[in-house]
């Protein structure tokens, strides 16, 4: 069983910022990729790719967060970050780890960010 557990949410103003933190524990499928991801208040279904990076430390990011947002990891600490800088409402969600898992990906339960302006 797999548990990812994310930390580090909360609420700023706009301008702000905050770090995530999503340690992955348990019986670990693989590592090749850990990534975010994120649903606005109201999207009750649809999670948006916010940032991810490979093991070999190749990242990707949406167009949205370019330049305010940088995601890392510690391969020994199994652990994925995202750094978030310049904060903006409309970055205001919840925000999700994955990774891959033997048939579709594993989902941590989120955590909130709110940014007020």
């Amino acid at each position: 069983q797999v548990h990812l557990v994310e930390s580090g949410g909360g609420a700023v103003q706009a301008g702000g910022s905050l770090r995530l933190a999503c340690e992955a524990q348990g019986n670990i499928f693989s590592l090749a990729w850990m990534g975010w991801y994120r649903r606005a208040p109201g999207n009750k279904r649809e999670r948006e790719m916010v940032a991810n990076i490979t093991s070999a430390g190749i990242t990707n990011y949406a167009d949205s967060v370019k330049g305010r947002f940088t995601v890392s990891r510690d391969n020994a600490k199994k652990t994925v970050y995202l750094q978030m800088n310049s904060l903006k409402p409309d970055d205001t969600a919840v925000y999700f780890c994955a990774l891959p898992g033997p048939v579709s990906e594993y989902w941590g339960r989120g955590t909130q960010v709110t940014v007020s302006s």
